[in-house]
């Protein structure tokens, strides 16, 4: 039992909240963001292998919706550390229930949540303020040739972003929209 984290459960199997419990008094807090031993069920024999810091400036910007093709899946532990965002992640295992729905959290520094996103999800985030900063733990390293990614504003997907979408890149923009097969798109 983790004296750090709540474990919550989402509508998908193996998405998670981890909710942190920060020890604070009147000089503020310390937090713990990750302890192998205490989530070792999330990365069961793989490690963190890679650690990404990232600033999105402008409120509504939306980043992703990515992911690695296997053999480079990765679980994912997604935190916001200034500002606030609202997270998605999208379940992609053909034989799951919950094939191609969406889940999101919102995450900031106030509400101490992290977002465990196993292998078989892609994952985006809309800044709903300006500002943003994401800290991501990866339990793969970044492979390109491994990139896929879904296009935030495909109708199949739904996802009802809080804000009208802005600020998308050139290569998130140009992510196709589903076909009928799923082919070239999900892993």
């Amino acid at each position: 039992m983790s004296t750090r984290f709540d474990i919550l459960a989402t509508p998908m199997a193996g998405l998670q909240v981890l909710q942190r419990k920060p020890i604070g008094d009147s000089r503020g807090y310390l937090e713990r963001l990750f302890c192998a031993e205490e989530l070792q069920s999330f990365i069961l024999e793989k490690h963190i292998a890679q650690i990404n810091h990232t600033l999105t400036a402008t409120c509504g910007t939306v980043r992703g919706i990515h992911f690695q093709h296997p053999p480079h899946a990765e679980t994912k532990f997604v935190s916001c550390l200034r500002g606030e965002v609202f997270d998605v992640a999208v379940d992609l295992r053909h034989n799951s229930p919950t094939f191609l729905r969406w889940h999101a959290e919102r995450l900031s520094p106030d509400n101490h949540k992290t977002l465990v996103i196993p292998e078989g999800f892609a994952h985006g985030f809309q800044t709903l303020t300006d500002d943003c900063e994401m800290l991501y733990l990866h339990t793969v390293a970044y492979q390109p040739g491994a990139e896929g990614g879904l296009n935030a504003q495909d109708p199949r997907l739904a996802i009802q972003w809080p804000l009208p979408v802005a600020g998308l890149s050139a290569r998130d923009t140009a992510h196709p929209f589903l076909s009928n097969d799923f082919s070239g798109v999900v892993p």
